[in-house]
């Protein structure tokens, strides 16, 4: 199991880009523009600097170099800074001036937005900085007499010491079957649900309501109301990067993950008949006699998803809490249908006798199979290779009660209801 956008431009006050002095990253942040003119002389004087025949004065005019602009621009965070908090906004403030012009770009050179105060003497973010980053900003402002002021910052913001990952299934560019969830498992307990949920989103074409589920403070699902349609193009959209999980646990992820909806199986096994009855499409495609779970061992009711496939895999008791009961190294064409160990799986073993008449497994339900699995015209070789990850195994009349919905991918045994109100937005 395993991409910020053009910013709006800021609004509010003269926004040309007039006076930012180019070349100046990393200069200090405070900055006063200033203006410096050399006095002229009246009057002639030797080169000696004597003084001219007649015996006059030498006389120097009046300064004409103009003023220095008394606005004073202050940049937060301080250029040069390294570890500056990204859960926190950039401001410019402008002290005895009026700020007109704001640009705030990450290390892409994309502007991020920001919002000037009514009276002109601050700007603040309003698009959230992204850990790990570099931003530049040139700010511009003028004193009550029009004179211009300028200030250049460059800054990094720091990168969060605990994060979080969500692993979802399924894969990126997969085909699956009608009954396939988005299902995220996290690596770190999630306290702020909302937040997290907000962040994720899955849509599909052609449009159908999703909602998300938790299971629990690790395990967020996602399905429609019923099974996916066939040929349905479902996104999972992760935006989890630099959101708050828990208190001081951010995520990482911002990517997309897209998978398509194949040709629709959903297989009956019905255990009191012993026969598993294969619908693809619609249409009834096969019918197989199969061996279920023993009276002490019997098998989950209800809708049971395809999650795993494995041509051969060992089976141990012990691993499911059934002590030293059976431990065989070779199960052909096992298909898991739950995390706590059911399997819809080939059988070399069982006499041919009890498929279609006997239920005398721990749980899982068998097809008649050959040892190594070799064979391709076998019951199990055959639904093996005619299933894929996401069909559906409905399980009826097998005298135990309906599994789980976290028990494996099959929240579809939730009412509807029940589903939406496990959902955090």
């Amino acid at each position: 199991m395993t991409a910020p956008e053009k910013q709006d431009r800021p609004r509010g006050g003269n926004w040309s880009r007039r006076g930012v002095l180019s070349g100046l990253l990393g200069a200090p942040v405070l900055l006063v523009a200033a203006c410096s003119g050399g006095g002229g002389k009246s009057g002639a004087a030797s080169a000696s600097g004597s003084a001219p025949a007649g015996g006059g004065a030498v006389t120097e005019s009046p300064s004409t170099s103009p003023k220095a602009s008394v606005a004073q621009i202050t940049v937060k965070p301080a250029d040069g800074a390294t570890a500056a908090p990204f859960t926190e906004p950039v401001t410019v403030t402008v002290l005895d001036g009026t700020l007109t012009s704001v640009t705030v770009t990450d290390g892409a050179g994309r502007a991020i937005a920001g919002q000037l105060a009514a009276d002109g003497a601050s700007w603040t973010s309003t698009a959230k900085l992204s850990s790990g980053s570099t931003y530049t900003v040139a700010a511009a402002a003028v004193d009550k007499d029009q004179r211009p002021a300028d200030a250049n910052a460059s800054f990094s913001t720091a990168s969060p010491a605990n994060t979080f990952v969500g692993y979802f299934t399924p894969e990126d560019g997969s085909t699956v079957g009608v009954g396939m969830p988005v299902s995220i498992n996290f690596n770190k307990s999630i306290t702020d649900r909302k937040a997290v949920q907000q962040a994720i989103t899955v849509v599909a074409d052609p449009p159908v309501e999703i909602v998300g589920h938790w299971f629990d403070s690790t395990r967020l699902d996602f399905r429609p109301q019923e099974y996916w349609a066939k040929g349905t193009k479902v996104t999972l959209k992760l935006r989890l990067k630099d959101v708050a999980g828990a208190r001081g646990v951010y995520g990482t992820q911002s990517k997309d993950v897209t998978f398509t909806v194949g040709r629709s199986q959903v297989s009956t096994a019905d255990l009191k008949a012993d026969t598993l009855t294969v619908r693809t499409d619609g249409q009834v495609t096969a019918t197989y006699p199969v061996i279920g779970g023993a009276p002490e061992h019997r098998t989950w009711g209800g809708k049971l998803v395809i999650s795993e496939k494995y041509q051969q895999t060992r089976m141990n008791s012990s691993t499911v809490g059934l002590g030293s009961e059976y431990d065989i190294p070779d199960v052909p064409h096992a298909q898991r249908l739950t995390t706590s160990g059911t399997f819809i799986h080939g059988n070399y073993w069982s006499p041919a006798s009890q498929f279609g008449n006997d239920n005398t497994s721990h749980g899982c339900i068998a097809l008649q199979d050959v040892q190594g699995g070799n064979d391709p015209s076998t019951d199990a070789a055959a639904f093996y290779a005619s299933s894929m990850i996401g069909d559906v195994v409905e399980v009826v009349n097998s005298g135990d009660r309906t599994v789980n919905p976290g028990n494996g991918l099959n929240g579809w045994n939730m009412a509807w209801a029940d589903w939406v109100a496990g959902s955090a937005v």
